[in-house]
């Protein structure tokens, strides 16, 4: 959320004040000569300008709406101006008609500054959505980081299972060995008993 300051209306005045100072050009551009279109197109740009600046300090909703009150509050300044100093204007005939033009004179203005607003705005939510995916890559990167640290680990427990299995088998083995020794002993030591008995009970005979 942007913080609205005091200062930040500054630029839809300076607006108003660009869209209110176009009523002093003549209404017919090019016939008027390089001049005074050189000014129309200085004062377009100041238009686009103020409309990249209020979208930048007023945020794009609250921003149009200043932006169309401004337009609204200089179309209906420009109509009394025009309508009372018609003769200043060189208006005598055909008031309505270079009226309109007036009028839409300055919603061209105002709808320049529309047009700074949107691109201003355009290239916010780009950079927005560059950031949102350099994230989401970032984010499959940790992903995929973390599978392979996981199978990894997986496979480190698998190795040391193995090896704690056959350590046991290896074990149990050298039990059994170790049995079938002992069982050979006991047999052998039995068949020598045998054998020392049989010879003594001949000896006593």
């Amino acid at each position: 959320m942007i913080e609205k300051k005091s200062i930040y209306y500054a630029t839809p005045g300076l607006l108003a004040v660009i869209i209110f100072a176009s009523n002093f050009l003549s209404t017919d551009l090019f016939k008027a000569g390089y001049q005074n279109f050189s000014v129309w197109f200085v004062l377009s740009v100041f238009s686009f300008a103020c409309g990249w600046l209020i979208n930048k300090t007023l945020s794009y909703n609250h921003g149009g709406k200043v932006v169309f009150a401004v337009i609204v509050a200089s179309v209906f300044v420009s109509v009394i101006l025009v309508s009372l100093f018609s003769e200043y204007f060189g208006l005598s005939n055909l008031l309505v008609e270079n009226m309109i033009l007036y009028v839409l004179r300055n919603i061209m203005l105002g709808a320049i500054a529309f047009f700074g607003m949107a691109l201003s705005e355009v290239m916010l939510l780009q950079k927005e959505g560059n950031k949102g995916k350099s994230k989401e890559d970032d984010a499959k990167k940790i992903l995929i980081a973390a599978q392979r640290e996981a199978q990894l680990i997986v496979e480190e427990s698998k190795l040391k299972a193995e090896k704690l299995i056959y350590h046991a088998q290896q074990s149990v083995d050298d039990m059994v060995e170790r049995k079938t020794q002992i069982e050979r002993r006991l047999k052998e030591f039995l068949s020598a008993e045998k054998e020392l008995i049989k010879k003594y009970e001949s000896e006593e005979e």
